[in-house]
């Protein structure tokens, strides 16, 4: 490999939520050759999902500085701030509000190889999310299926698709599943905002609590993403916290907290409805389950997984089926349970370290959308970040409070506590 791919290098992350601190220090980390001297330094977008302590500590990711701070102040910050490599973990706007105004603050100057990419499945939305993120020197794709999603796109609209680069999700990994546990351990991996209303949710649950009254034997864990009042990725309008508040659960039923991996470390079934650790469960070749009961559809995402041979019903598993994936349709996701996994991440890393020895420098970005190409859309998003149609901060744009908020007071205690020391 070139020779920058062993030297000393320097990332930044900047993400808006738990998941996607999460995907983009992972993702950081898999970038990174093995042997190079690496920093990490991260920076998280304030605003409604801005992560908490406790989320933080159970992503479990260390990072060597972590802040919050607006997006006028981050642009400021990579302006004064040599990197080597920027992981942009954020929603699709937020990429593209980023990628002009890092444009903006950067000019002809030196800048790093900018990153970005997906935390998991990408089953609504993918002409929309994947203009917004073009302009990154990477957009990474989670999957083959993916990455031929991804230029089709670009290639479509005229756009350079050079950038696409195939990997896997950051955060697949664990011991395979060996056999049933003592006790058999049934796990329904919960979402935020899938489904999104009373009626599905409660029913959901409904069936859970069911499920573990008619198996009496088994142990039947709800695992929450967030507590109440937290935000992840999307608002959590209806939390299962407060639906089971007055129910009639038995022993065996309870609600889990902590890193998914170590749930699935104990779990002999996982069920979800479309949630990524879908994906976990099944490069782990643990027994996995997309429910059919609320429909195959787009807006429940679970029709992204026709063909992998794991959709049933609750009144299936309550009979004993037990799926078996498609072991096609699994490879093609990016679940690599032939062993490599390990080797995921080799062609990214190549491409940055060919950038990082590009001599000259790099050219400055250039995203698809501009004034000229959408005019009537690229304003009103970079707006929502106080930058203006060039890119450049708008008159009155929020900085950093002369005061903390309690938000930016526990992430500088995390940083300097627990969460950065492990």
């Amino acid at each position: 490999m070139p020779a920058s791919a062993t030297k000393s290098l320097r990332v930044a992350v900047l993400a808006d939520s738990d998941t996607r601190w999460k995907w983009g220090a992972l993702t950081a980390r898999r970038l990174t050759p093995a042997a190079a001297e690496v920093r990490l330094d991260g920076y998280l977008l304030r605003g409604r999902a801005t992560p908490t302590a406790r989320q933080l500590q159970e992503v479990g990711v260390r990072a060597d500085s972590l802040s919050e701070l607006t997006g006028v102040e981050f642009l400021h910050a990579m302006s004064q701030e040599p990197y080597d490599v920027l992981v942009l973990a954020l929603v699709g706007g937020g990429v593209q509000a980023m990628l002009h105004g890092l444009r903006d603050a950067w000019g002809t100057g030196p800048r790093p190889v900018v990153v970005t990419g997906y935390v998991g499945v990408v089953y609504e939305k993918l002409a929309d999310g994947l203009l917004l993120r073009h302009g990154a020197d990477l957009v990474l794709a989670n999957s083959r299926h993916d990455a031929d999603r991804f230029r089709a796109v670009y290639e479509g609209v005229g756009a350079d698709a050079s950038s696409v680069t195939e990997v896997a999700l950051p955060f697949l990994g664990g011991a395979p599943y060996s056999g049933e546990h003592e006790p058999y351990t049934v796990v329904f991996a919960a979402q935020p905002s899938v489904p999104d209303n009373r009626r599905d949710r409660t029913y959901l649950l409904d069936r859970l609590i069911r499920h573990a009254r008619r198996h009496p034997e088994r142990e039947v864990l709800l695992k929450l993403r967030s507590k109440p009042g937290e935000h992840t990725t999307h608002i959590e309008e209806l939390p299962y916290q407060k639906l089971v508040q007055g129910k009639d659960v038995p022993d065996n039923f309870r609600l889990v907290y902590g890193h998914m991996g170590e749930v699935l470390d104990r779990t002999d079934l996982l069920v979800t409805v479309s949630s990524t650790a879908a994906l976990e469960a099944l490069h782990r070749r643990v027994p996995t389950v997309v429910l059919t009961d609320l429909g195959v559809r787009e807006a429940l995402g679970n029709h992204h997984f026709t063909g992998s041979g794991c959709l049933a019903s609750w009144d299936q598993l309550d009979a004993g089926h037990r799926p078996a994936p498609d072991e096609e349709w699994v490879a093609r996701q990016g679940v690599a349970t032939d062993g490599s996994y390990e080797t995921a991440f080799d062609a990214a890393r190549e491409r940055i370290a060919t950038l990082l020895d590009r001599a000259g420098g790099l050219p400055p970005l250039t995203p698809y959308y501009t004034p000229e190409t959408a005019p009537g859309y690229l304003p009103g998003i970079l707006a929502r970040h106080h930058l203006g149609p060039d890119g450049a901060p708008l008159p009155g744009a929020p900085t950093a409070d002369k005061a903390p908020g309690p938000v930016r007071q526990i992430v500088r205690r995390a940083a300097r506590g627990a969460y950065r020391h492990g």
